[in-house]
This record gives C-alpha cells, sequence and structure tokens, in this order.
C-alpha cells in the first residue's frame, strides 16, 4: 500500500477568502451581491489578540466596537476559556432544558446571574443570542397576563428609533421601515413612544426634571389612548443604542415603573449591549435606577467566546407562570448549552476577579471628557454616551444639518469609515438618518489605548469637517 503525506495549505489570503465568502457565505445586513471578484471584498478577521484584531492580510486594528459589543474582555483570555470549555466537553457536550431535565453548568449560571442581578431578578430562561432573550420576554409577558385573566393585553411599547433585533417578533418592537415593511405586518402589535434623545429638541429640555416629565406624559398618553388593559410590556434599553448612545434623564427609569404599577404591564430593560460591565455595573440599568420585570442579556454574557442569550424573570412574575399547572409552552433547543454556560461563568469570574468593572468606573470619566470635546469639530453635531459606550452625531453640510446626497456618498459612506480603517480603528459609522459614530471599546482598555481611539476619530473628522 502506498502512503502519501500531505503538506499543509497555507493559509489562504484575505483575497482568496473574499472570493470564496463571496460565493458560498451570506452576511448579515449586507447587500452579499456587491461582493464577488468584480465587486467590494469581504473584510476578513483571521484573529485577535488583547484588544486588537488582525486581518487576513496580518494588518492590526483595534476594536473599537468590541466585536459588536460582544468581545467586553478583548481577546486576551483564550487559554482560560478554552480551559473551562475543555473541561465542559469531556464531562458533558450537551443535554437540554427540556421537560423535567437540566444539566449542573445551567443551574451553576442561572444562580450566579440570580446573584449578580439587581434584588427580586432571581429565575432565567436561556437561548441563543439576544433577539431570541426578546422574544421570550415577549412570550413571558403574554404567558403572565392569561394566566392572571387578562388575556386582552396583547400590545407592546417601544421607543422611536429603537432597535430590539431582527426575528419576527423583535423586529416588531423595532422601529426602523426599512427592516420591518419588507417583511409584512409585525408579528407583535406594538406602539412606539418618544425616545430620550434631546438632541435637536428645544431649550426647555435640557432639565431633565421637565424632559422626563415630558417622556413620560407621551407614554401615557399612548397608554390610555391604546387601553391600559391591553398593553401586555414596556420595552426599553437602559442606553438606547440605535440613535447613538442615547441615555435618559434623571427619573425617567422610576417614572416608567410607576406607569408600569399603575397600568398593569411589565417593564422589560433590554440589556443584550449594556448588561456586564458596559456602563461600568453588572446591569446598566442600575446606572439609571431601573427596576424592571425582564431583564434580556446576550453577547457579553460570554464575552463573544460563544453564542448565549437569557431572560432574568423577576419573581412575582415567576410566581405566576410556576403556577401548579401551569406549562411554560416556549424554549430552544440548545437554550442553556454546557458549554456555553461554563464559558459564561467563567467569564463572570474574570470580570469579578480583574476588576474589570472597576476599570470601566476608573476611565470612563475620561472617554466621556475626550469625547465630548469632539463637539467642537463643525462635522459634529452631538456626542453622548455613558461608561465605554459612546457616539458622535454628524451634522452635514445643508443649513438644518442635514447630509446632502453628495456629502453623505463622500463623507459618510466614504471617507470617514477609510479613514478610521486607514488608521487601524473598527468603530461604527451609521449611514442612516442620522450619521453617526460610535464606539463600544473592550472594557480591558487602557487610558493609552482610550486616547488612540479618540485621535483617531478626531482625525478622521477634521478630515471631514474640512471637506464639508
Amino acid at each position: 500500500m502506498t502512503t502519501s503525506t500531505r503538506r499543509p495549505n497555507p493559509s489562504p489570503s484575505a483575497a482568496d477568502l473574499s472570493r470564496t465568502a463571496s460565493r458560498h457565505l451570506l452576511l448579515n445586513m449586507t447587500q452579499n451581491g456587491s461582493f464577488g471578484p468584480d465587486g467590494d471584498q469581504v473584510f476578513v478577521v483571521r484573529r485577535g489578540d488583547g484588544p486588537y484584531v488582525h486581518d487576513a492580510d496580518g494588518r492590526r486594528y483595534i476594536d473599537g466596537l468590541s466585536g459588536m459589543y460582544c468581545c467586553q474582555l478583548g481577546y486576551g483570555y483564550a487559554a482560560e476559556f478554552a480551559e473551562a470549555a475543555d473541561r465542559q466537553l469531556r464531562e458533558l457536550c450537551f443535554s437540554p432544558l427540556w421537560s423535567a431535565s437540566a444539566h449542573p453548568t445551567a443551574i451553576q449560571l442561572a444562580e450566579r446571574l440570580a446573584e449578580l442581578a439587581p434584588p427580586g431578578m432571581g429565575h432565567t430562561f436561556f437561548s441563543g443570542g439576544g433577539a431570541e432573550a426578546v422574544e421570550t420576554a415577549w412570550k413571558i409577558a403574554r404567558r403572565y397576563h392569561v394566566l392572571r385573566g387578562e388575556p386582552a393585553r396583547t400590545k407592546a411599547l417601544s421607543r422611536r428609533g429603537a432597535y430590539h433585533g431582527l426575528t419576527l417578533g423583535a423586529l416588531s418592537l423595532t422601529d426602523d421601515p426599512a427592516l420591518t415593511e419588507p417583511y409584512g405586518p409585525p408579528a407583535i402589535d406594538t406602539r412606539f413612544v418618544a425616545s430620550t434623545n434631546r438632541h435637536g429638541l428645544s431649550g426647555e429640555f435640557a432639565d431633565d426634571e421637565l424632559f422626563t416629565a415630558h417622556l413620560l406624559a407621551d407614554v401615557e398618553t399612548t397608554i390610555l389612548a391604546e387601553g391600559p388593559d391591553t398593553i401586555a410590556m414596556l420595552i426599553a434599553e437602559p442606553v438606547q443604542n440605535r440613535g447613538g448612545c442615547i441615555t435618559p434623564p434623571a427619573g425617567y427609569w422610576t417614572g416608567l415603573r410607576a406607569l408600569a404599577d399603575r397600568h398593569g404591564f411589565l417593564l422589560v430593560a433590554d440589556e443584550v449591549i449594556t448588561a456586564f460591565g458596559r456602563l461600568g455595573a453588572w446591569f446598566g440599568g442600575e446606572r439609571y435606577g431601573a427596576r424592571p420585570d425582564l431583564i434580556t442579556v446576550a453577547k457579553g454574557i460570554t464575552a463573544g467566546y460563544a453564542p448565549m442569550g437569557a431572560t432574568l424573570v423577576g419573581d412575582r412574575v415567576a410566581e405566576v407562570i410556576n403556577r401548579p399547572g401551569a406549562v411554560l409552552n416556549h424554549g430552544y433547543t440548545f437554550a442553556g448549552h454546557p458549554l456555553s454556560a461554563a464559558i459564561a461563568l467563567r467569564g463572570l469570574e474574570i470580570v469579578e476577579r480583574d476588576g474589570i468593572l472597576d476599570n470601566v468606573l476608573a476611565l470612563q470619566d475620561h472617554l466621556g471628557e475626550r469625547m465630548a470635546a469632539l463637539a467642537a469639530l463643525p462635522i459634529v453635531a452631538d456626542v453622548r454616551g455613558a461608561g465605554f459606550f459612546h457616539a458622535c452625531e454628524l451634522a452635514g453640510d445643508r443649513a438644518d444639518g442635514t447630509f446632502s446626497d453628495t456629502a453623505r456618498a463622500t463623507l459618510v459612506a466614504d471617507l470617514i469609515p477609510r479613514r478610521l480603517r486607514e488608521a487601524g480603528l473598527l468603530a461604527r459609522v451609521y449611514n442612516r438618518a442620522a450619521p453617526l459614530v460610535q464606539i463600544a471599546p473592550p472594557l480591558v482598555a487602557d487610558r493609552q489605548l482610550l486616547d488612540r481611539v479618540v485621535d483617531i476619530i478626531a482625525t478622521a473628522l477634521d478630515e471631514a469637517s474640512a471637506r464639508l
């Protein structure tokens, strides 16, 4: 018998990988048809280290968006996560959380989340990601009201401009016609209320008390118009991602809690982005006095090392859906997967052990001040954010501050993202109704790295300002 030795293939080049991707891989939220031999090249990330990623050609970038808000710890803990994964896989690769069956790792993670969560949030329903966690919150809210004899509560409230996911239920809670209209009528009957973005509003709303009263009046007016006994839940992020890191005024979340109690609906904090340190706390809502009935999480729960989502359920809600004989007829095959749960437990341990929250708290003011200074540039209309989560809203060349088609195409769609990447920074440049530059750096970033991030943005926006 003849044998042959196969030589290992060298790592494919960025161009090779891009060509293969264009033939076989459908990317998320992307004009996939624009890639290919005669089109654009896919940006391929091959590896990461610390707060950096390297593309397939070996160029290094600061990951200024933490892998789309997931990689809270950057990329420097691979050995620890690999050890946790190896131990779990050797013991149990998979067992579903189905019917009367569970496994130790999911049980331990649920217990740990109950310890870290705000008081009274003692139960967890696992899922595969953020959109599934949001869908779960909706179904639990519906089940809760039906079991309490209020089946007419079939409507949800969300905020204008909000994004809560792309599955059909979560998409119903997302206020973006470009995303929703191609798929027909929403799965959930949703009404949208005012967001907490005060940019562009009259000067009186600079006062938190007046602005909070204005926002809560809008919510209550909507509730009364629809009928209080038809509202099942209101969902909101502690800091709204879409629209650019929109923070709430003082008293806003306390007011939402009072409205929920008065009118009988459930309050949901969507913490898919803001939990696990992004705002300097385990749960970002703590920063604003939020006391929700349900909390949705994903992304940072595993620091990006595995997929996982979860819906934390308040004890008073759990008491109803856990009534003897009541069935929570909802689930996902891979919910609470042992591997993901083991990685989540290790990640939470690292965050606590290495003082990750303390790092955010120590540096957030410095980052905020550096970002705020960008408001002096002509192209910057507003700067907002909290923790390690900030955005610049851009002002265009027209008298009202909007962008002409030419300026949008040359600056927002081309120059700014190109200059950021050329300088070695991955950040998010929205080319939507209100163009934005957004950052969410890894929570392990030090002062020097944060300064470098802002310096790169400042240089790119200064050039863009000169071309307005």
